[in-house]
């Protein structure tokens, strides 16, 4: 990657993560964080501003996710918004499809632009994995990414199948399949959050825990970790 680029890249991602920091810190008064009523007001606005521009703020979320991650943003933030802006349902189905393209198309850059560099810089980790990917690549991307992808940061992950050499269809459904359980138990915390606030008069930490509408995906998570643990020893073999 020549220097240039990685300025450009740098550059891009910088601008979008201060934009979007200077944005939240207008909008939010940050000498009222320790008001649970001033997240009250908050969460009024923000079903006022959503259910006033729907489909607006639908594609404008759509479009950022999907930026966020070609950029290599993280991706538990984006599901925890948009769960909190659209429920559980339709949050989980636009990050599904906003976060699956933007993989895809961060993978395809990758292997056009990058190939070479990412094979020097990954390959000697994750060799013993290749053979796994070439006997049946979508049945072990699928369960690569069912297991969050074997631990490995988010970004790292959507470019690491460029030393699989995976076709882009298998790349793409296999993400979109793999990810449902773990988007939709993000999705469904971040619906809870906006669901308790909207409801409670006042912040209890431990009433905050006992809500079905946080505990409920919390136990899925804890559930979903333990099989994700299992798939891991059976599938990869992972002891480190």
């Amino acid at each position: 990657m020549s220097n240039k680029l990685k300025l450009i890249l740098g550059t891009l991602y910088l601008t979008i993560l201060i934009s979007f920091l200077v944005y939240l810190f207008t909008y939010v008064e940050i000498n009222k964080l320790d008001e649970f009523s001033y997240y009250k007001q908050l969460q009024s606005q923000i079903n006022y501003s959503i259910g006033n521009n729907f489909y607006l703020n639908l594609f404008l979320f759509f479009i950022f996710a999907m930026i966020w991650v070609i950029l290599l943003g993280f991706g538990s933030p984006i599901l925890i918004m948009s769960g909190i802006f659209f429920g559980k349902w339709i949050g989980t189905l636009i990050s599904l499809l906003s976060i699956s393209i933007g993989a895809l198309i961060l993978y395809v850059i990758a292997k056009y632009f990058f190939r070479d560099f990412i094979k020097d810089l990954l390959k000697e980790k994750f060799d013993k994995y290749i053979f796994l990917f070439k006997k049946n690549e979508f049945y072990y991307f699928f369960a690569f990414r069912f297991v969050g992808g074997l631990g490995i940061p988010f970004g790292l992950q959507n470019v690491l199948p460029v030393i699989f050499n995976i076709s882009k269809t298998n790349y793409f459904i296999a993400s979109i399949l793999g990810f449902v359980p773990n988007f939709y138990i993000w999705n469904t915390i971040g619906s809870g959050i906006n669901s308790v606030v909207e409801t409670s008069t006042s912040f209890s930490f431990l009433n905050f825990l006992l809500d079905k509408e946080i505990y409920f995906p919390i136990m899925m998570f804890l559930v979903l970790i333990c099989v994700s643990f299992f798939i891991r020893k059976k599938l990869f073999n992972v002891n480190d």
